[in-house]
């Protein structure tokens, strides 16, 4: 046996046991995977459920959100009736209530500057 031939033994028993050292980190990194794939398919079937749950929580949602706007509409429609009503009566009894006011304060100034003149003429 010749030198290169010693050397290559060498070479080849350095490369075995530098295969067998990284085997061995290779195959703990094969088990994280397998753990990995196990929790993401958990997560997956544990989840889909949920999402089927949020889809239909949303639609319900959004149908409670349609009902509470015509709601919300009929709402401001009647605030807009009333409001218009409230304009009605103060232009239609607003006006002759507020001359009716002013007579009866003139009718009572009247009666009660008479009053006063008789009080003073009887003394």
């Amino acid at each position: 046996m010749s030198g290169a031939d010693i050397a290559g033994l060498i070479a080849a028993g350095v490369f075995l046991l530098l295969v067998l050292l990284l085997a061995v980190p290779i195959l703990k990194l094969g088990k994280v995977f397998d753990e990995l794939r196990r929790a993401v398919r958990e997560v997956t079937e544990s989840t889909t459920p949920i999402l089927g749950e949020v889809s239909t929580t949303v639609a319900s949602s959004h149908q409670q959100l349609e009902r509470v706007d015509a709601i919300t509409s009929n709402v401001q429609d009647a605030t807009a009736n009333l409001t218009a009503v409230s304009s009605l009566t103060a232009a239609v009894l607003g006006k002759p209530l507020i001359k009716i006011a002013s007579f009866s304060a003139g009718v009572r100034a009247v009666f009660s500057s008479s009053s006063r003149t008789k009080d003073r003429r009887t003394r």
